[in-house]
């Protein structure tokens, strides 16, 4: 049986050494590495070595009782979630690490809601128990009160009979085992088998505690996990997830993904998405990596993870076969930041290298600003550009650094409009009517076709839509991307004769821009949702705090001698406040931030004044049309463009 596992942690909470303990108790490894002594079989590049932190995804390969299983270390920093995300939704199961002296910090919670949200069972192992300060039966009363009620301690081993407490809380859960429990019919086959179905059904977690560093409760961890999981691969048919790409020591390509359905084999072909192009390409090698190490294989199956090589457009996050192509993401960067480079650098040669990072983490976003003549990367935070930084003077011995990081603001409008664009200069003809509503918030762009084919053909009508969605287009606030739009094609015109390529796009920008002169047009900014956690003495801080920020928060709810507090927050005023609770609470408060989408902004006029678009100068954009009489081509502006349309 093959399963993927994922280990999973707020950072520093032991994890690459929880992970280590389970490759040297299944014979992966022979001895025991050390985060602090940079020997840990995970952590195989240098800067992951040097920082004592997981930056990047990796996997080994264990056997242990029969079964195979595919062992993923992610990274615990906030800053390089966005990879960790995409390595969850290729686990079977999870595993959370959770300190007895921390308990659930940030991060914890964060990860919680990613492995909820992609239907992941999750078992918990609370770690170094041997610290001063260590108290597990706080830490599981915090995962029952910040996380789930559904989790019970189990620390005896399930070869014995089940304990009494654990029994109990099974039965609570499942209606066929409290009927027995209360006949008094115990059989521990029928009780294991419930478990697993309600592990696999999201309806129980267990925990387990222990010291990874004393090498205490892991591998008897392991024993009961192994035990209470299952994995059914049926489906014949090929899909796949792609969850990284990477480059071996001799730049070679490597689409690293989890097979979920059918095999592959060498030289077979796989067709995939690359933008709105289908590509097929044949697989020249696959390989199967156990840390640094791998070893080639001619074939692979549902529920291995493998290294394909030959694919030369994949990317990180691309599903094939019968899989979503684009899943929608939690952690998303809500920071942007230009790239510097020395001039007598050769800019094709940065864009190279920048693609080559993009398809490695898509969240990065990489865009050349043709009007600013800069690069710029989305970006999760400041580590996140110091390991950028290093990464490509190491693997592309290019210097480059970074400007401070902005917030990504986006624009939309209220209510609706119409825009028209006309494109005719001398040979050239197109048209195009649109309307513009806005949508709920978090929608992005929604095309309608409300054309009729006798007034323009169904080919034309397909390019208005493709023009709509080629490119992420720009408010005329601070030329910030357009979203929470449904875009409604109702006519247009083209000739028979003068309609050339191009001519569709020019009417298509004319006419978005058109539009949103006549708008109401409003700047969004990115959110956070929060959830803090301090002493009742610290509460009224925080909350004057939140209404400084322009946040809004619910009713606090009282705990004890504790107040846990949950609202939304701008980014921009709210990204560095963790730095700030935990300084005034003495390190005793706790904050979790989430990415909570966008709404407007809370100092538009501000924002505006600060960025200074120009949408008149715009060489990209303009809302004017252009029109032809008498042989020439003359522009007409937007507001006098609607009166001299063609269409009726």
């Amino acid at each position: 049986m093959n399963k993927t596992i994922g280990v999973i942690a707020h950072v520093d909470a032991g994890k690459t050494t929880f992970s280590e303990g389970l490759l040297y108790h299944t014979n992966t490894i022979r001895e025991l590495g050390r985060v602090d002594h940079q020997s840990s079989y995970l952590d195989t590049h240098q800067l992951e070595k040097e920082r004592g932190i997981t930056i990047f995804s990796e996997q080994a390969v264990m056997d242990y009782k029969g079964d195979t299983y595919y062992l993923i270390d992610t990274p615990g920093h906030v800053d390089f979630s966005p990879e960790m995300e995409r390595t969850i939704m290729v686990m079977d199961y999870a595993i959370i690490i959770v300190s007895a002296v921390e308990g659930v910090q940030g991060h914890t919670e964060t990860v919680w809601e990613l492995i909820k949200k992609h239907q992941i069972p999750a078992f918990f192992f609370i770690n170094k128990i041997d610290r001063i300060g260590a108290d597990v039966e706080r830490v599981m009363e915090e995962i029952r009160v910040n996380l789930t009620e559904d989790v019970c301690l189990l620390n005896s081993s399930v070869n014995e009979d089940l304990e009494e407490e654990v029994i109990e809380f099974v039965a609570e859960r499942n209606n066929k085992l409290l009927e027995l429990y209360l006949d008094g019919d115990y059989s521990k086959e029928i009780w294991l088998n419930q478990i697993r179905k309600m592990i696999e059904k999201n309806r129980l977690d267990l925990a387990s505690s222990g010291s990874a560093l004393q090498d205490q409760g892991v591998i008897e961890f392991f024993d009961n996990f192994h035990q209470l999981t299952e994995t059914n691969y049926t489906d014949q048919d090929f899909k796949a997830r792609i969850y990284k790409i990477g480059h071996d020591d001799q730049g070679n390509r490597i689409s690293f993904m989890k097979i979920l359905g059918g095999s592959i084999n060498v030289r077979d072909e796989l067709s995939y998405l690359a933008g709105d192009d289908e590509i097929s390409e044949k697989i020249t090698q696959l390989r199967v990596y156990n840390g640094e190490k791998y070893e080639t294989v001619e074939s692979a199956r549902a529920g291995q993870l493998v290294g394909v090589m030959g694919l030369s457009k994949s990317r990180a996050g691309l599903g094939l076969g019968n899989v979503d192509q684009a899943p929608a993401y939690n952690m998303i960067a809500t920071l942007r930041s230009k790239v510097i480079f020395d001039a007598s650098t050769n800019i094709k040669e940065v864009l190279r290298v920048f693609k080559v990072l993009n398809d490695e983490d898509p969240s990065l976003q990489v865009a050349w600003q043709e009007e600013l003549q800069e690069l710029q990367i989305n970006v999760m935070g400041p580590i996140q550009l110091e390991i950028l930084k290093e990464i490509v003077k190491d693997r592309f011995d290019l210097n480059i650094d970074f400007g401070e990081p902005g917030i990504i603001y986006k624009e939309t409008i209220t209510g609706e409009v119409f825009g028209y664009g006309h494109f005719e200069p001398l040979r050239h003809y197109a048209e195009v009517h649109l309307k513009i509503e806005s949508e709920e918030r978090g929608s992005g762009i929604v095309f309608e076709n409300l054309c009729h084919v006798d007034a323009l053909s169904r080919g034309n009508q397909n390019l208005v839509k493709q023009h709509i969605f080629e490119k992420g287009h720009k408010g005329l606030l601070t030329g910030s991307p357009l979203t929470d739009l449904k875009i409604s094609l109702i006519t247009g015109r083209g000739h028979n004769k003068h309609t050339s390529g191009g001519d569709f796009r020019e009417a298509t920008y004319r006419a978005l821009r058109q539009g949103l002169e006549k708008a109401d047009n409003i700047l969004l900014e990115p959110y956070y949702g929060f959830k803090i956690k301090v002493d009742l003495d610290d509460l009224g801080r925080v909350l004057a705090d939140i209404q400084k920020a322009s946040g809004t928060f619910e009713p606090p709810k009282i705990i004890e001698d504790k107040a846990i507090i949950k609202g939304r927050a701008p980014v921009a005023t709210f990204m560095n406040y963790p730095t700030e609770l935990l300084a005034f609470t003495s390190g005793k408060g706790m904050i979790n931030l989430t990415f909570s989408g966008y709404d407007i902004c809370h100092n538009q006029e501000e924002v505006i004044k600060r960025i200074n678009y120009n949408k008149d100068a715009d060489k990209e954009y303009s809302s004017s049309s252009i029109f032809c009489s008498k042989g020439q081509g003359y522009t007409v502006p937007w507001y006098e463009a609607e009166e001299q349309m063609h269409c009726g």
